[in-house]
């Protein structure tokens, strides 16, 4: 018996310093930030994170570093995932969190598809199920995974001024979910008000819902009218590629999220 129990104790010890090694390792990592390599693809990829205030790189930089030792990503219908991609998509989604207590808390896996994939969508109307098959550019389940197409996550980030961006709008969708309800009402910022941001959202919501079935020009993306969910996910891609128009013609929302975030992208000096 005592055998055994020192048979364990050996175990657990060697385990707790496995770990104790890796969290170390971790941290020194995190503390390094990015190589002058890693830093030069963050920039080539992602244009918009040249903008980011100086004062907030080094967080930028060390969440970068959490994402990829955290996230797995997975190539699929044959594409080798590159060092390249996995910066870019890391640099994309740590953008949203650069300067908020916020973090992918559940996410362990991003599958990056070459292009636009197929998916199953299921709609339910009472009793009846349909199920249909969609072509997507990108998915987001709760708790993960995140689904991309690397075609359109690379086509969003070069072009940064134009409103859309799949992986801001994904991984809005993993903030989102953090709350426990994919439902457009995140986990807020400390002292955030949520009597606040449901009155600024639904009414942003329901004039945009307006807008969209009377056939007039939106500031946010159509698709937002698909729910509330969907309505905060393209705010954000929004908020951060077009802070200005977003600002002028929805300054409610662009306060909100400008707390959310602890971000104010409208006053990024733009590469």
């Amino acid at each position: 018996m005592i055998q055994f129990l020192l048979v364990v104790l050996l175990i657990v010890a060697a385990l707790l310093g496995v770990l104790a090694l890796r969290r170390r390792a971790r941290q020194a990592r995190r503390a390094a930030g990015l190589s002058a390599a890693q830093r030069a693809i963050v920039a080539a990829e992602v244009p918009l994170s040249r903008a980011l205030p100086e004062a907030l790189r080094p967080t930028f930089e060390a969440r970068i570093t959490d994402f990829l030792d955290q996230v797995e990503f997975t190539g699929c219908n044959g594409l080798e995932v590159t060092e390249e991609m996995r910066l870019s998509i890391a640099a994309q989604a740590c953008l949203l969190i650069a300067n908020s207590g916020a973090w992918y808390e559940t996410l362990r896996s991003v599958l990056v598809y070459p292009d636009a994939f197929r998916s199953r969508l299921k709609e339910h109307d009472g009793y009846v199920v349909t199920e249909r098959e969609t072509v997507r550019s990108g998915e987001s389940w709760a708790q993960g995974p995140v689904v991309l197409s690397w075609a359109d996550a690379q086509h969003g980030a070069e072009l940064a001024h134009d409103g859309h961006n799949v992986v801001f709008h994904e991984f809005a969708h993993q903030l989102d979910d953090l709350s426990g309800a994919t439902d457009g009402m995140p986990d807020l910022a400390p002292g955030q008000s949520r009597a606040e941001w449901r009155h600024v959202f639904d009414q942003a919501y329901a004039q945009h819902v307006y807008r969209v079935e009377n056939h007039r020009q939106t500031l946010f993306d159509p698709y937002g009218a698909e729910g509330p969910q969907e309505f905060f996910a393209v705010a954000v891609e929004a908020f951060f590629e077009t802070p200005h128009h977003v600002q002028t013609h929805a300054p409610e929302v662009y306060d909100q999220l400008t707390q959310f975030f602890a971000l104010d992208p409208a006053s990024w000096a733009r590469p």
